[in-house]
């Protein structure tokens, strides 16, 4: 199975809450608070492997969760820090927020790593709320939670060349001659289902081919293959156009490439402005007199320059590489995509929104609300007299006059609801 575009599911870990106790041995049983702090949760982090050629392993596992922080003990112990999730993507794969189709990451060199999301904050134990005026604090602070994205996985190889043409021409036959790669090869359409990739090396020079599955007339519309393999050329600097003349299928040659660049330029634009080198392929099945005919019915401008090949006796074979090489030595190498610094993961500890209710009391939301909530224990009347002096020093108590509140009125707070006290 080859899979080039997925949607996975995101998560870094949720931060370790904080913890309460106050230190006792034999000699002390009142000492002071010694709760440690909650570890941070792990992050999400993509890593690019040259190990991999298709997003298939995201097929059967689409949720992504790093592990959590745990929580912190007695003693001023901090809980373990969440385990980084490390996830492994094959060059070339672009990662997008799936809500905005906006880039994340362009994952094209290998070894490279992108940090999407980061874990949680844990949570402050209850030593961390020791001051000279309330010396035994008996609450902590939760661990920060994490929100779960849905991002979008899109393979782009990256190659040096592409080789395209109609079904059946050659291609992965030649790439098989050219390179190591073993394509499967058998003589029907569509023989090749997924782009394979052989590196070669010639005249000193190493470059990377890929064989894009054969195209038809209405590519561009989603017939056949449709689109859904256009995208890894791309990224490519050279096509090379291959071509059967043989005429065992009753192929026209000019047709053939006029359809295929047609499709190219309903794609884009830029695609079909690359540059082609033209490879006339299976001319071993050919007199040499049919040969010197064919070709002298296509002798046009557009095949003027065209290669004569045949991969079975590797005629044409050294000179179409040369040709190859002399091209790439004039263009330039690709490059990953220029990305704006956009990222998924704001941790928003400063909004505050404040509705009316059915019932006339006063809704109060937002990052500054989930951040302050993180320590209220209300049945503790330090960690309630803590949360009301948050109240003021982050302005949501000016905030709510603004609104109109009044002495007696409900006030909710995240999960809290309680009457409004000047």
């Amino acid at each position: 199975m080859f899979v080039d575009k997925i949607v996975v599911k995101l998560k870094a870990g949720d931060g370790g809450s904080g913890h309460v106790s106050f230190f006792r041995d034999n000699k002390n049983d009142r000492g002071g608070p010694d709760g440690g702090d909650g570890g941070r949760g792990g992050d999400i982090v993509f890593k690019a492997t040259h190990d991999q050629n298709n997003l298939v392993n995201f097929y059967y596992e689409r949720k992504y969760f790093a592990e959590d922080g745990e929580k912190g003990g007695k003693n001023n112990r901090s809980g373990k820090g969440g385990e980084d999730l490390i996830i492994k993507v094959p060059l070339g794969t672009i990662i997008r927020d799936a809500k905005t189709n906006n880039i994340i990451a362009d994952m094209f060199y290998d070894g490279e790593e992108k940090r999407v999301l980061k874990g949680g904050m844990g949570g402050k134990g209850n030593a961390f709320f020791k001051t000279s005026r309330k010396q035994t604090p008996n609450f902590c602070q939760t661990g920060e939670k994490t929100i779960a994205y849905d991002v979008c996985l899109e393979l782009k190889t990256i190659a040096d060349i592409g080789l395209i043409g109609f079904p059946n021409v050659g291609k992965s036959t030649l790439l098989s001659v050219i390179s190591k790669a073993r394509p499967k090869i058998a003589d029907y359409h569509f023989t090749t289902l997924s782009p394979n990739l052989g590196v070669v090396q010639y005249s000193g020079t190493n470059f990377v081919v890929a064989d894009i599955p054969g195209l038809i007339e209405g590519a561009s519309d989603g017939a056949g293959l449709g689109i859904e393999f256009l995208r890894h050329i791309e990224r490519t600097r050279l096509l090379v156009h291959v071509i059967d003349i043989s005429g065992i299928e009753e192929r026209n040659p000019i047709e053939d490439y006029k359809k295929i660049n047609e499709e190219l330029k309903k794609y884009s634009q830029v695609l079909s402005k690359k540059q082609q080198i033209i490879a006339l392929s299976k001319c071993d099945m050919l007199s040499e007199d049919d040969l010197k005919n064919k070709s002298h019915a296509i002798n046009n401008k557009v095949f003027k320059d065209a290669v004569r090949i045949s991969s079975a006796t590797r005629m044409g074979i050294d000179q179409l590489l040369q040709r190859i090489v002399e091209a790439l030595s004039k263009i330039e190498k690709a490059k990953p995509i220029e990305l704006d610094n956009f990222t998924i993961d704001i941790k928003d500890k400063t909004s505050l929104k404040i509705e009316r209710g059915a019932s006339g009391e006063f809704i109060c939301t937002g990052g500054l609300v989930n951040n302050l909530i993180r320590g209220v224990v209300l049945d503790d009347t330090e960690s309630f007299l803590y949360f009301q002096r948050r109240i003021i020093s982050s302005g949501i108590d000016a905030a709510l006059k603004e609104k109109g509140v009044k002495e007696g009125d409900t006030v909710v707070i995240g999960d809290l609801e309680f009457d409004y006290i000047e």
